[in-house]
């Protein structure tokens, strides 16, 4: 049993179609020890015909001739001559290893290694844009709080300036409250406080 899928195929040029649908896609099937046997064409919507042209020796000389794939981008064809007449056309090759060396790579691409260098490229605009954003945000906050300052001295008619006064932190550190220290509780050490090692003492944190 020789079964052969023909994608397209023509006859001197002409398309050889079903005769039932006019479908260019079908196979062609010989069986027998006798090569003048003919064949049975059959297209996918399950209409069959019996084609005396092309025999089981015409199959089996496609069979020879046919190019074959290796590469994902061959194509499968033949030609042939048969009483005269050129049969030539594409045939429906089964799966090569290149085709699944593609199909593997082409989806490593686009479901494992394109999205993480995607999440890579986003991850580094945010490292960027977020020291930005916080930045301006704390120069606006700044500048508020001059200007609320400003227009309290002026209604309060000025004052002098405490040398010891320290401003709040814009951004208060949550681990020791802004104030850049945190308290020990034990009368081993010195000191009392230790400086936060969150804020390194500033009391604010980015």
């Amino acid at each position: 049993m020789i079964t052969l899928r023909i994608q397209q195929m023509t006859i001197d040029g002409h398309p050889y179609l079903c005769p039932e649908c006019a479908s260019e896609a079908f196979t062609l099937d010989g069986a027998g020890f006798i090569d003048a046997l003919p064949v049975r064409g059959n297209c996918w919507q399950s209409h069959s015909w019996e084609e005396p042209l092309i025999t089981l020796g015409a199959l089996k000389e496609i069979n020879t001739v046919r190019t074959g794939r290796e590469r994902a981008e061959d194509v499968d064809t033949f030609e042939i001559v048969i009483g005269g007449a050129l049969l030539a056309g594409i045939l429906q090759s089964e799966v090569t290893v290149d085709d699944l060396k593609r199909v593997a790579r082409d989806v490593y691409w686009q479901r494992i290694i394109k999205p993480a260098v995607r999440r890579r490229k986003n991850a580094a605009k945010r490292a960027i844009t977020r020291p930005l954003k916080r930045g301006a945000r704390n120069a606006v906050a700044a500048t508020k709080a001059s200007a609320l300052e400003a227009a309290w001295t002026a209604q309060a008619g000025g004052y002098q300036p405490d040398p010891d006064y320290t401003p709040e932190p814009i951004n208060p550190c949550p681990a020791c409250d802004g104030k850049g220290r945190l308290a020990l509780d034990t009368h081993l050490h010195a000191s009392e406080t230790v400086r936060c090692s969150v804020c390194t003492g500033t009391g604010e944190i980015d």
